[in-house]
């Protein structure tokens, strides 16, 4: 049996607005790439073999797309929906590929939920999403299988994640709408509006090198982006934008938590510590790939992402625009885990690349 997780695809509405202008909010261009991906992992030698696919969180961003036209974190089960149909429809061979995919013997699929695609959890959207790809996938906030554990890792994270008992709240005229956490408020009100001044700025990492970067080569826009941001702040602890939703109110102890983009290493030893049954860990998240081995054997992927990621880091020179993603082979006898790695794909002509391979003891 092969598990793949792959995380942080971000896709929203297409490449391409109704009218014909670019879609500034569209993170993912790898529609071709990954129906190939798909392909070589359900065709050939892997046509009836074992293929547990595990898309794991973010893979849609539906706290950047809006509501008739409109940015909001008043989001009911019915806009959620409406959001998914568009992502369908602005990504036909995305669903065409998992589709494909799931026809085959053998195969299965399973959705992760993260922070921004936390609608997810309303089953409406759920059964949308199955309607697009033919066949019944799960989902859930963990996924536990054969020695693996398999999680977006954004729960980590005080401002990304909300309690599972308090993800939905009463919304105008008593209506279930979703209990957004900070970090999501802010990529629905505020992010929109910076992208329109710097389309990149979500994707630079790090992150607060390139704030830092800012006072000295891009004075003006440093300005810009401290004033909107300190507005922001002030202008959202009063209603209308508190009064359904607390998670708008923010003080220093809140502050003191906001952590940009930090390594997971430190989480994922302390699950491995509580969880003597798992083996491996696989997170995503930060979009920024990462392994450790740890004295014990036991280990630690984060599958990065399958976007662009502009690095400010002098040190890389360049993009980081790696297509990677986790494979953990299990013995189908056993039941344990034979190898594991982490992969770049290529495409059909040239599959991919083991970026690192281990093998567990």
């Amino acid at each position: 049996m092969m598990l793949l997780v792959l995380s942080d695809f971000h896709l929203g509405k297409g490449k391409f607005l109704e009218d014909g202008q670019i879609n500034l909010l569209e993170d993912f261009v790898e529609d071709e790439k990954f129906s190939e991906f798909l392909d070589h992992y359900s065709t050939g030698t892997y046509y009836f073999t074992d293929v547990h696919v595990v898309l794991n969180g973010d893979i849609l961003n539906l706290i950047q797309m809006d509501v008739d036209g409109v940015f909001t974190h008043l989001l009911t089960e019915d806009h959620t929906v409406g959001m998914v149909n568009q992502i369908v429809e602005g990504h036909p061979l995305f669903f065409q590929a998992l589709r494909k995919f799931l026809s085959r013997p053998n195969k299965k699929v399973t959705y992760v939920i993260g922070n921004h695609d936390f609608g997810m959890v309303f089953p409406k959207a759920q059964e949308t999403f199955i309607k697009a790809v033919g066949k019944e996938i799960d989902f859930t906030q963990q996924l536990i299988t054969h020695g693996v554990l398999v999680e977006h890792g954004h729960r980590f994270e005080p401002i990304n994640t909300v309690p599972r008992a308090k993800q939905f709240i009463k919304g105008p005229n008593g209506t279930e709408i979703l209990n957004l956490p900070w970090a999501s408020l802010f990529c629905i009100y505020l992010l929109p509006k910076l992208k329109e001044v710097r389309p990149h700025i979500d994707k630079i990492r790090p992150l607060s090198l390139y704030v830092k970067w800012t006072i000295i080569h891009d004075f003006k826009f440093f300005m810009y982006l401290a004033w909107t941001v300190i507005m922001y702040l002030i202008r959202t602890q009063f209603p209308p934008y508190s009064r359904y939703n607390k998670n708008f109110r923010i003080g220093p102890r809140t502050l003191s938590k906001i952590a940009i983009h930090p390594k997971y290493v430190t989480n994922a030893k302390r699950v491995l510590t509580t969880r003597p049954d798992v083996k491996v860990v696989i997170m995503g998240h930060t979009h920024i790939t990462e392994y450790r081995k740890f004295k014990d054997g036991r280990l630690y992927f984060n599958c990065g992402t399958w976007n662009e990621v502009p690095s400010i880091d002098k040190a890389q020179h360049d993009n980081i625009n790696k297509l990677t993603y986790c494979c953990v082979e299990v013995s189908e006898k056993r039941g344990t885990i034979k190898n594991a790695y982490l992969n770049v794909w290529y495409g059909k002509w040239r599959p991919f690349k083991e970026e690192l391979k281990t093998t567990y003891r």
